[in-house]
């Protein structure tokens, strides 16, 4: 008998030629050793025949030590290599393998593009710890059901630039990016902001989920005597406009009761950050663009799923419903007997109206709409508009003269500026 090679062999193919081998030595029979061998009499006779041939080496599949037809060619990942290494070097796995068949026409599977990277020493992008358990909450049915909103503070052009806040809104039943732009800071302009784009684009939802942040929520114990009559506090800027609007607020006590928001902010910390270093944008301003014409579309084709009710429970705005005095800051000021209101250093002049000549003493309504100018109105009633002036966020003091006892909410001055600022009127309404 010829001395044979060394060769590999599985488990499986040990035991059929350990097997063959009594059946040549007449210790079995081939019907007996094709039972064993799970295959069939037939099939045990073409491998008796290879095995009688080649002894070992016909039990082994004879496309084994070959390079396989459907290998990636060597110069192609090359190319992968250097893409990686250079142009896509911030992107992720999956990611990187969409930008391969998007721009570079070069069609290969995420498990090809991870092999690769771990060869030429390319760690994962984030490590995946083990997750603390929480029980799952049910999307909602329709779409405008629900929103979850938030505020993601992050270093989004790059670690060698400011960090910035990208303010985003998602969909609970489908997953998909409402709305987003990004801010200097997470703060009540940002949150009204963002509400009125929602409102704008697709109507009031019926609910929003949100953290405890001090814009959104008080967080404070003081307590005023209107408000420990009525056993609420008066709520956040944010909050009495959810209130105007009919919107439900729901407080998450954690990030992870929240987390399909919180989910979509750690994909595009991983995604847009990658996306913008790509396309060369450094400013708040170019971000904003490329989110509104490109990004959010693109996500959203991806990532967003089909809620289980076609029919949306987005609301209508109402035509009465003037939204820019609803979306803006609210303070109540008692009209001086000079006929001028007072926020702080922030001076407004009311001129005589044609049904009242005087308003002092009168309780009036103030708002700072989004664009920073002001409004003052008496009841239902437009008295007063100004110039814009910075907007800052709000500071809430309690009214300490009569009739309003209430709390309410104090605008912040311009910092440059220690003096009154007395704001010109702009005409008589």
């Amino acid at each position: 008998m010829m001395k044979e090679d060394k060769l590999t062999m599985t488990g499986k193919e040990r035991q059929r030629y350990h097997l063959l081998r009594m059946v040549m030595e007449q210790k079995l029979t081939l019907r007996e050793a094709s039972g064993k061998m799970g295959v069939s009499y037939r099939h045990a006779k073409r491998m008796k025949a290879r095995f009688r041939k080649d002894r070992a080496r016909g039990l082994v599949h004879g496309n084994r030590g070959r390079a396989s037809p459907k290998r990636l060619d060597p110069d192609l990942a090359k190319q992968i290599r250097e893409l990686s290494r250079t142009r896509y070097a911030r992107f992720n796995d999956t990611h990187f393998t969409e930008k391969l068949r998007e721009v570079e026409s070069i069609l290969v599977s995420r498990e090809t593009v991870r092999r690769l990277r771990r060869s030429q020493g390319k760690a994962p992008k984030r490590k995946r710890r083990p997750r603390k358990h929480f029980k799952r909450r049910p999307r909602k049915v329709q779409e405008g059901m629900m929103l979850q909103w938030d505020g993601s503070p992050h270093r989004w052009f790059g670690r060698d630039r400011e960090p910035c806040c990208l303010m985003s809104a998602i969909d609970d039943a489908t997953g998909k990016i409402v709305n987003a732009f990004f801010v200097e800071f997470e703060g009540t302009w940002a949150y009204l902001h963002l509400l009125r784009n929602i409102v704008e684009g697709c109507g009031i939802p019926v609910s929003i989920y949100q953290d405890r942040h001090g814009c959104l929520h008080r967080n404070d114990d003081n307590w005023s005597v209107e408000e420990e009559l009525a056993g609420r506090q008066t709520p956040t800027q944010v909050g009495m406009a959810l209130d105007a609007l009919g919107i439900e607020p729901i407080y998450a006590l954690t990030p992870q009761a929240k987390g399909r928001v919180e989910n979509r902010f750690n994909t595009l910390q991983d995604r847009l950050v990658a996306e913008l270093d790509l396309a060369d944008i450094h400013t708040i301003d170019q971000a904003n663009a490329f989110l509104r014409q490109h990004f959010i579309d693109d996500f959203n084709r991806r990532f967003a799923l089909p809620p289980e009710q076609i029919q949306p429970a987005w609301r209508p705005v109402p035509k009465d419903l003037d939204l820019e005095r609803t979306l803006a800051f609210l303070y109540y000021r008692t009209v001086g007997n000079d006929n001028a209101v007072r926020l702080q250093e922030i001076i407004i002049d009311i001129p005589p109206g044609p049904r009242r000549r005087s308003y002092a003493k009168a309780l009036v309504e103030v708002r700072q709409l989004l664009d920073g100018s002001w409004r003052v109105y008496y009841k239902t009633q437009l008295i007063a508009r100004t110039d814009p002036t910075p907007l800052l966020e709000p500071l809430r003091a309690r009214q300490r003269r009569k009739p309003s006892a209430q709390a309410i909410f104090m605008a912040s001055a311009p910092t440059t500026n220690r003096g009154h600022n007395h704001v010109a009127l702009k005409g008589t309404y």
